[in-house]
């Protein structure tokens, strides 16, 4: 995968990156490959080891703001004049149609990259989350992307069933990648 990070101020460190890279990884290998429940694969190791292996021909966008710029760009493209913690602005409409560009990607051997999506963080907001939840900053930045990674994978938690369905994938990868919840 191809990381392209816009983030002014320098808040997202190596760490935080390389947390994000693999959590990344993992989500989307283990979306591509829907052989069995993803709870199971990401807690074999071998599996994980070989999801970050995997090259995937994907780019994805991380862009981190302020309160008052998240609040602009969540009124500008959703209607709601209000600070958010993460916006997902994905790039496909199914994973079906991403895993087809991907596959197409692979056998022409582009230099073009199918974009999974952009991913637009709060660093205020994940700040004042990582105090309210006492977990950290640097966990609470990973979640947020992996968070959002799922909605552009086509997850959303708009019903409880639908909510269940997206924390547990959530909480796999965070487990996965040595970020479980505390």
């Amino acid at each position: 995968m191809i990381f392209i990070y816009s983030d002014e101020d320098a808040r997202l460190n190596d760490s935080i990156k390389s947390y994000v890279e693999k959590a990344a990884q993992l989500a989307l290998a283990s979306e591509l490959d829907i052989a069995s429940d993803i709870e199971a694969r990401l807690s074999d190791v071998e599996y994980c080891e070989s999801c970050l292996a995997a090259e995937f021909p994907v780019e994805l966008s991380i862009t981190v703001v302020d309160a008052e710029e998240i609040r602009s760009i969540n009124a500008e493209f959703r209607g709601i004049d209000k600070t958010t913690d993460v916006l997902s602005f994905p790039q496909h409409e199914s994973i079906e149609d991403l895993a087809y560009e991907i596959e197409d990607a692979l056998e022409e051997g582009t230099v073009f990259n199918p974009m999974l999506g952009d991913v637009v963080l709060c660093y205020d907001r994940a700040c004042e989350q990582a105090e309210e939840y006492g977990t950290g900053v640097e966990r609470e930045l990973v979640y947020l992307t992996v968070h959002s990674i799922f909605h552009l994978l086509g997850y959303d938690h708009m019903e409880e069933d639908e909510k269940a369905e997206m924390r547990a994938r959530e909480e796999a990868v965070m487990t996965a990648i040595g970020l479980a919840r505390q």
